[in-house]
């Protein structure tokens, strides 16, 4: 299902072609966030306009509520939020633990984690709901999603070594059994993806990755070296996992400490598989991390800052991006609530593909940020959604022409 086009001489980088039901996406991408159906602001229109070529849904909001089963009278995810393109659906484990400090009236805590799955409390109605690896899966093919991801426990990247060796055991585990159903399943299913656990533990990482792949190639019944043993991770297989996340960063944990993890855990995850860096991030993060070799990237970052009048913005968009440059010289950010720009007369983005964005002064967007108007956000979030689809467009370019 994905096939590496180009190998950087400069760096890690590469390109490629993740074939998916809905379409091939050219990597390395960039998945804006419909969390519910719904990239806050955005139309489906505005996202397919500017150049978006997939969109991430949550597993665990859209099972709470519509519920997967409406969805699915509906037509299908696609077809209930007008999108014709590949979506990939995360498995609403992250969602799920991040409740964990949560407590109900009675003090209790809102999630039990147990050896079949986990058990939680809709932060909607109160209602308990208990999650397993299968039911998990269940739910995004029944939300005919393109890409779906295995349950996984997504511990704090600096819990103890015991601990988090038990919980990489867990998600082993509970992505062996999602293997399984995934399997058994007839009829129309999506791409499987796992995900890495380990925090900053570089041994409990690797064993992560080891791990998985053999859970992925046992399960799929592939072939063994002569020892009996499997098969280099480097080395090209088919089958197994169609593609490997890495998760629990970006959730605390400084850019140096990411990429030092990046640096020895993606040369060792299989070369024909789609590298995803969950949940990340910044343009100097995405920059950085495609240098390491990473295909896929998602994050709340361009709709959650400009709700937050923050802009991102070019600082010369004829320029290419250049592996050798620094990670956050090829932009600037523009906070649009400043009380200076209240006399700006500039575009908003004079060299955006969308006409408000062209034809609007800042000093008009600041003006609907004070008095609170809604317009703003969506302005900011538009914005904010075209740079980092350009982004990833020029990226591309910039490692086809040899210099990334």
């Amino acid at each position: 299902m994905f096939k590496v086009l180009k190998n950087s001489k400069r760096s890690a980088a590469r390109l490629g072609i993740l074939d998916t039901a809905h379409g091939k996406i050219k990597t390395p991408f960039f998945m804006p966030v419909a969390t519910q159906g719904t990239v806050k602001h955005i139309t489906a229109e505005e996202m397919r306009g500017m150049g978006a070529q997939i969109l991430l849904s949550n597993t665990y909001h859209l099972m709470l509520r519509p519920g997967e089963s409406y969805v699915k009278k509906m037509g299908g995810l696609h077809k209930f939020m007008d999108w014709n393109g590949p979506i990939l659906t995360d498995s609403g484990g992250f969602q799920i633990f991040s409740l964990a400090k949560g407590r109900n009236r009675k003090g209790e805590s809102l999630v039990k984690i147990k050896k079949d799955g986990v058990e939680f409390k809709s932060f909607v109605d109160g209602r308990k709901y208990f999650m397993t690896p299968e039911s998990s899966l269940k739910v995004q093919i029944d939300l005919g999603v393109d890409i779906a991801v295995c349950l996984d426990e997504c511990a704090p990247s600096r819990s103890g070594r015991e601990y988090m060796e038990k919980s990489i055991n867990l998600t082993t585990e509970w992505a062996r059994r999602a293997k399984r159903h995934h399997e058994k399943h007839k009829g129309k299913k999506p791409l499987l993806f796992c995900v890495i656990q380990g925090g900053l533990d570089k041994e409990l990482r690797l064993k992560s990755l080891r791990d998985l792949i053999e859970v992925g190639f046992s399960a799929s019944g592939q072939r063994r070296t002569q020892r009996g043993g499997l098969a280099s991770p480097r080395s090209s297989l088919t089958g197994g996992w169609d593609g490997y996340n890495i998760g629990g960063l970006a959730v605390g944990e400084t850019n140096k400490e990411m990429y030092e993890t990046l640096d020895f855990l993606v040369p060792e995850i299989p070369e024909d598989k789609t590298r995803y860096l969950m949940g990340v991030g910044y343009p100097e993060n995405i920059f950085e991390a495609v240098k390491r070799g990473v295909d896929m990237f998602d994050c709340v970052i361009p709709t959650r800052e400009g709700r937050h009048g923050r802009l991102f913005l070019w600082k010369n968009k004829k320029e290419f991006l250049n592996s050798k440059q620094k990670a956050d010289s090829f932009y600037k950010t523009v906070t649009i609530t400043n009380a200076k720009i209240a006399s700006d007369k500039a575009p908003i983005n004079k060299d955006s593909k969308f006409a408000p964005l062209r034809n609007l002064s800042r000093a008009y967007l600041h003006y609907l940020f004070k008095i609170k108007e809604p317009l703003g956000a969506r302005l900011a979030s538009l914005n904010n959604l075209e740079f980092y689809i350009d982004m990833m467009e020029r990226i591309r370019y910039s490692i086809q022409r040899g210099e990334f």
